[in-house]
């Protein structure tokens, strides 16, 4: 890893740490690291682990907030952003789409639930209804982006 990407690495993994600290609802932080430990990885942030497995709105929007530290943090400091977050914005679509379409946490959509529409040869809801799940997974990542940059500024 070239000196340039070293910096950005660390950038991106104090974007996520810092953006963890400062809020109630994630894993507290134990290390943080720019030395990849596999070929994907370029840096990672590893938290307490824990044994939770019901999550509030507020308790899965900061995770977003905090996944989305790195993208932020990149922004914010270079101008410009990396692919470095791809596997950031997997977890945050991932968060988002379930909020949604799985858990019923969408106001706009109501409270209906699609967990396995991957193993259906037809789709369970209409085209506007997956539009409108569509635009609100979208807003609520948005929604998170923009906190998460108000947080590091």
């Amino acid at each position: 890893m070239s000196p340039g990407e070293k910096k950005i690495v660390a950038f991106h993994e104090s974007g996520h740490a810092l953006v963890g600290w400062l809020l109630e609802h994630t894993d507290a932080l134990l290390k943080v690291t720019i030395v990849p430990r596999t070929n994907k990885a370029l840096g990672f942030a590893q938290y307490t682990t824990s044994d939770q497995k019901l999550y509030s709105k507020e308790e899965l929007f900061d995770r977003m907030c905090m996944a989305l530290g790195g993208r932020a943090a990149e922004a914010i400091t270079f101008n410009s952003i990396t692919s470095g977050a791809q596997n950031d914005l997997e977890k945050v679509t991932k968060i988002a789409y379930a909020q949604v379409r799985v858990f019923g946490m969408s106001p706009t959509v109501g409270l209906l639930s699609f967990p396995d529409i991957k193993d259906r040869e037809k789709s369970p809801f209409s085209k506007a209804l997956k539009n409108l799940i569509d635009m609100e997974a979208k807003k609520l990542i948005a929604d998170a982006y923009f906190r998460t940059e108000d947080i590091l500024r």
